[in-house]
C-alpha cells in the first residue's frame, strides 16, 4: 500500500473549518484514526472525544481508554448501559425485533451513541460532530439522521466517507501515524449483549468461517452431546427469571450467551439488504436473543388474541425497520410503542426448554393469562354443544353460495 499516494488524496479533499470537534470516539480503528485526522488535516483547534458504553462490555472499554492515552487525549464518558438493557432491548423483545433475520442491535447502539454525542456537542459549544461510518453502510444515515434531530446546526464530519478511504488504507494510515489498532478480522467487530456483529460488509460471498471468529458460539460438533435444561419467565414481555431466580434483563441475556452458544445456537449468515438497497453477507452471534425472541413470539401466540397478533405482526416489522433505517427517534416510533407496550400486559409466562445441537426446544409452558382453554376448545371433550354451530356455519357459508350461483350463471 503506497501511502504517499493515500496522504495525497487527503490533501487534495476539501474539509469545512472547524474549531471546536465532538468526536464519538469507541478506540475502534476509524475513531482512533479521525483524532489524527482531525490534528493533521482539518486542523481543529480543540477536540472533545466522547465514549459510550452501552454493553461492549469491559475489555472493549478498556481498551478505548488505554488507545485514547497513546493518541493523548481524554474522553468524556458515559455509561448508558442500564438504558439500552431495560428501556431498548426490553422494547426490542416485546416487538420481536427483526430485519431480515437480524435482531436489531447495532441499529439502536448507534443511534443511542448519536443521541447523546449531539447533546454533549451542543452544550459543550462545538462547532461540528465527528463519527467514523463509511460511504458503504448504514451507520452514516443513523448517525447522521441523530444528529441532524438533536443538533441541527453542527458541521458533520465523516472522514472515512469524505475521504474515500478502504479499510486497508485507513490500516496503512495508522502503522505511519502510530496509531493503535487491534483489529484482528477486517471489518472488526460490533459487540453488544443482544448481538454481535462480525467484520460487516467485508465477508466474501463463499468466505469460508473459521471457529475462532466466535465469542458465544459453539460449532454443532463441538457443542456438548447432553442436553441443557433452562427456565425463562416472562412478565409483561421481558424476562424477569432464570431458572426460578429474578434478574434483571442485563445478567440474563449473558447468561443465556453462554449456555445456548455452547449449544450452538444464535449463529446467523445471512444476506442483509442494507439501507442503500445493496446487498451484504452479514455474520452476527446472538443466542440470548435468539432464544428469548423464540419464546416470547410463542407466548404472545399463547396470550394474545387472534387479531392484535395479525395487526401486531405489522406494527413489529415496521418498529424493526424504523429502528434499522435510523428513525428511532421519529414520532412514528413513539406511537407504535404506545400500541406494543399496552398489547404486552398480557403476555405473562413461564417456559421450560430444552437445549441441545442448535435447537431450542419447548418442554413446558404455563400463562396466569393464557387464552388457551382446552375445556373448551378440546375434541376429546364436550366442551359445549356443538350443534350450536350449525346455524353459524350455515351463515359463514352463504357468501360461498352466493359465488357458486354467479359462476352458474
Amino acid at each position: 500500500m503506497d501511502i504517499r499516494k493515500i496522504l495525497k488524496k487527503i490533501e487534495k479533499t476539501e474539509t469545512p473549518k472547524v474549531s471546536k470537534v465532538a468526536v464519538a470516539y469507541s478506540g475502534g480503528l476509524d475513531s482512533s484514526l479521525a483524532i489524527e485526522l482531525l490534528r493533521r488535516k482539518y486542523k481543529a483547534k480543540k477536540i472533545l472525544p466522547i465514549t459510550i458504553d452501552v454493553g461492549q462490555g469491559a475489555e472493549e472499554v478498556f481498551e478505548s481508554k488505554r488507545k485514547a492515552k497513546i493518541l493523548k487525549i481524554k474522553p468524556l464518558f458515559f455509561d448508558l448501559r442500564k438504558e439500552f438493557t431495560e428501556v431498548w432491548i426490553a422494547r426490542a423483545v416485546q416487538a420481536n425485533s427483526d430485519y431480515l433475520g437480524y435482531p436489531v442491535s447495532t441499529s439502536m447502539t448507534r443511534q443511542i451513541v448519536a443521541r447523546k454525542v449531539a447533546e454533549v456537542a451542543r452544550a459543550q459549544g462545538c462547532d461540528a460532530i465527528l463519527e467514523g461510518s463509511s460511504g458503504k453502510g448504514n451507520d452514516q444515515y443513523r448517525m447522521h439522521n441523530v444528529f441532524k434531530l438533536f443538533a441541527p446546526e453542527l458541521k458533520i464530519l465523516v472522514p472515512v466517507r469524505d475521504f474515500d478511504l478502504t479499510r486497508l488504507e485507513e490500516e496503512a494510515l495508522c502503522r505511519a501515524w502510530d496509531v493503535p489498532v487491534t483489529e484482528m478480522i477486517t471489518g472488526g467487530d460490533d459487540k453488544t449483549m443482544w448481538c454481535r456483529s462480525i467484520a460487516s460488509g467485508a465477508i466474501d460471498l463463499n468466505q469460508p468461517l473459521p471457529d475462532d471468529i466466535w465469542m458465544w458460539y459453539w460449532p454443532v460438533e463441538k457443542s456438548p452431546d447432553e442436553p441443557s435444561f433452562i427456565t425463562l419467565e416472562f412478565e409483561k414481555g421481558v424476562p424477569t427469571k432464570l431458572n426460578d431466580k429474578r434478574k434483571p434483563l442485563g445478567e440474563i441475556i449473558p447468561a443465556l450467551n453462554v449456555i445456548g452458544g455452547m449449544h450452538s445456537i444464535g449463529k446467523i449468515d445471512m444476506f442483509e439488504d442494507g439501507i442503500m438497497d445493496l446487498k451484504s453477507r452479514e455474520i452476527y452471534e446472538a443466542p440470548g436473543a435468539t432464544i428469548i425472541l423464540k419464546l416470547h413470539r410463542d407466548l404472545e401466540q399463547l396470550c394474545l388474541t387472534k387479531d392484535e397478533i395479525q395487526v401486531k405482526k405489522g406494527i413489529d416489522q415496521k418498529w424493526a425497520y424504523l429502528i434499522y433505517h435510523g428513525m428511532a427517534y421519529h414520532p412514528l416510533r413513539y406511537d407504535l410503542d404506545a400500541f406494543i407496550e399496552t398489547s404486552q400486559k398480557v403476555v405473562n409466562g413461564k417456559y421450560r426448554i430444552k437445549l441441545f445441537k442448535g435447537n431450542v426446544e419447548i418442554v413446558h409452558r404455563e400463562s396466569r393469562t393464557s387464552l388457551f382453554l382446552p375445556e373448551i376448545r378440546s375434541i376429546k371433550i364436550t366442551g359445549f354443544d356443538q350443534r350450536r354451530c350449525a346455524d353459524a356455519a350455515f351463515v359463514r357459508g352463504l357468501p360461498f353460495e352466493i359465488l357458486a350461483k354467479r359462476k352458474m350463471k
